[in-house]
């Protein structure tokens, strides 16, 4: 049996180090409501717009924003559920959708507020993206995004429960990011997917960080989502947080941030494809429809809908290997001299840079490299990963008293 000592002092120096520059200040915050405000005054001059709003969704929304991320923002149209109800209705809407994007996209380029301006009216949600002149800041533009404003509202609130989830989330994505796996486009995981798996990973520890969401924002119906406005999700998420930490009264988790993430990589390292359900809060049985896809991460919102959708066969690879090579660079990783190769597993070239580590020129990101093994592994008993035999760091590991290690209760 192993006994796991690791403290994993170095990882917290270097996760902190990465958060102090992914992290947004006030001022970030400042420009992305200005960069709202900027689009608002554009498209009010528009008279087919006049009568629109803007509302912000997203990362944004949820306070789950990187200094380098998107701003999500859905114009509002029409406020009539019944334009949902049949597939000719339905069709007609995405038509309407589509003029009023182009229209968007004619007055912000009449403003000259906008640069890299794309189209992409064939998307399963149709959408116009451009990078703002004035404050440099990604937007993605959508029409009556109203399932998107839910779900940012119901994650805002999930950040509150625990402070811990924003940083995680922010680390994980610029984890994936490094590793070239945050790309659905390329056949990799979404944002949304990834944020999906950390609140997974905190539902799963022990004591539970977070319910399932079941417990949290039960959606029966995704139909239904049309009729739910933001006070609404309010009114329900404040109450079940009340719930959940009167039944949890004394069963706080207190697991450090270093320690969480170590677990997460080790967790999903052999996890890879099983299907993950936030909203029971366990790994699921695969049915037919799951097994048309590589990786089923299930939407709690809609729970017929994979939130890793766009994962191919390719990338599947690449992204286990990612796991495991995260699984086993933290949990090993001690000696100052481990500290670039951290950083060029945790954050991307640009961050690097800020923070003075030297630009790896090793191999490929997402392999595992030199002498890291991964233990074989199940869904099961892979709570950690090891050195090969004879590596400096192997041997029998003795866990101390208040460590910031990781062990099978958050793996």
């Amino acid at each position: 049996m192993i006994e796991i000592v690791q403290d994993f002092y170095l990882v917290g120096e270097c996760i902190e180090e990465v958060l102090s520059v992914i992290k947004p200040t006030e001022d970030d915050r400042n420009k992305r409501l200005e960069t709202i405000q900027e689009f608002v005054n554009s498209i009010y001059s528009a008279a087919d717009l006049e009568d629109a709003s803007a509302k912000p969704f997203g990362s944004f929304a949820s306070n789950l924003y990187a200094k380098s991320g998107d701003l999500d923002v859905s114009v509002e149209l029409s406020n009539d559920p019944d334009s949902f109800t049949t597939k000719k209705k339905r069709k007609a809407l995405r038509v309407e959708r589509i003029n009023a994007l182009s229209e968007v996209r004619r007055v912000l380029q009449i403003k000259s507020v906008a640069r890299d301006v794309q189209f992409i009216p064939t998307a399963r949600v149709p959408v116009l993206s451009y990078v703002s002149n004035k404050f440099g800041i990604s937007c993605d533009i959508s029409i009556d995004n109203y399932r998107g404003r839910i779900k940012s509202r119901v994650l805002y609130w999930l950040n509150t429960l625990d402070k811990r989830f924003g940083d995680m989330v922010l680390l994980v994505k610029e984890w994936a990011k490094a590793q070239n796996i945050n790309d659905p486009k390329k056949g990799t995981l979404s944002s949304y997917s990834l944020c999906l798996l950390v609140i997974f990973y905190f539902q799963t520890c022990t004591p539970a960080i977070f319910p399932p969401m079941n417990k949290f924002f039960d959606v029966e119906d995704p139909a239904g989502m049309r009729f739910i406005d933001e006070k609404h999700v309010d009114e329900v998420c404040a109450a079940n947080i009340k719930k959940f930490q009167l039944q949890n009264i004394g069963q706080r988790n207190h697991k450090s941030l270093c320690a969480l993430l170590v677990g997460f990589f080790s967790k999903f390292c052999g996890m890879v494809p099983s299907v993950v359900s936030t909203y029971t809060g366990q790994p699921k049985r695969t049915n037919d429809k799951m097994k048309s896809y590589r990786w089923f991460v299930e939407d709690p919102f809609d729970r017929s809908d994979n939130a890793a959708r766009t994962v191919d066969a390719l990338q599947l690879g690449r992204i286990a290997n990612a796991f495991t090579n995260a699984a086993a660079v933290t949990f090993y990783s001690y000696d100052p001299d481990d500290r670039n190769e951290l950083l060029t597993l945790l954050c991307t070239p640009e961050v690097r840079s800020k923070l003075g580590a030297r630009l790896s020129t090793s191999p490929q990101q997402g392999e595992v490299t030199g002498a890291l093994e991964l233990v074989a592994a199940t869904p099961h008993d892979n709570h950690y990963c090891q050195r090969s035999t004879g590596s400096k760091k192997s041997g029998v590991i003795h866990r101390p008293h208040g460590h910031c290690g990781v062990g099978a209760d958050c793996a």
